[in-house]
């Protein structure tokens, strides 16, 4: 059971929301804040396994809610849920550390695909939204711009072709066939280099391999998005 916490501004927007996830008998709503410091507080007493997070609420907004549910410790994953698709929520919002970005016209299947996968430790964002995100963004980085900067992490040469998989898109099952490798070693490596850079999910290990400049927008295979 999949526990869930929404925070929106618009009462009815927390209401449809209500609606979708009270029917499923995988996921359980335990709360609805209103605002970004009532979920900042609401977080700390529920401990939901998913928040779903507006970005524009008065006050804290929905992105310093996350930085501070995320700098708290806590448990819980945070999914970004706005209807502005503008590329510095979306790089905000990851950088704040949310597990997810989705554009509120996301289909009911997909906000609920979204909340298992994050509840699971993987992460989700818009797929039309990635390349755009990366390339406004992540290129303007120094660290991006020029040569690839200094590895600060001990990686396994192994774990070092497991992180440019990761950047590039890759799926585990890509990976491993990419790498000639198992499917289940795959996911250990993948483990072990989260743990090492210190990254909650593969969107955090993406934006890494970015500023480090191990990969740019202009190196990704051109059937990604």
């Amino acid at each position: 059971m999949t526990t869930v916490l929404i925070v929106d501004d618009q009462p009815l927007q927390r209401m449809g929301y209500a609606m979708l996830l009270t029917n499923r008998p995988d996921v359980t709503v335990v709360g609805e804040a209103e605002s970004g410091l009532q979920a900042v507080r609401m977080t700390a007493d529920l401990r939901p396994d998913v928040v779903l997070m507006d970005v524009r609420m008065p006050g804290i907004d929905g992105i310093e809610a996350t930085h501070r549910i995320v700098a708290s410790g806590a448990r819980s994953h945070v999914i970004v849920l706005t209807t502005f698709d503008l590329d510095e929520y979306a790089y905000d919002a990851l950088r704040a550390g949310a597990s997810g970005f989705l554009l509120k016209d996301a289909r009911p299947e997909e906000l609920l695909a979204a909340i298992h996968s994050v509840s699971a430790g993987d992460a989700v964002i818009s797929p039309r939204m990635t390349r755009r995100l990366l390339t406004t963004h992540l290129l303007q980085k120094p660290a991006a711009a020029g040569a690839p900067q200094p590895m600060p992490y001990e990686l396994s040469a192994r774990e070092h072709d497991v992180f440019i998989a990761i950047a590039h898109g890759m799926s585990n099952s890509e990976i491993a066939q990419h790498l000639h490798l198992t499917e289940s070693t795959v996911k250990k490596h993948v483990s072990n280099l989260l743990a090492k850079i210190g990254a909650r999910d593969r969107v955090q290990a993406v934006i890494a391999a970015y500023d480090l400049g191990l990969v740019t927008p202009r190196t990704q295979r051109k059937d990604r998005p």
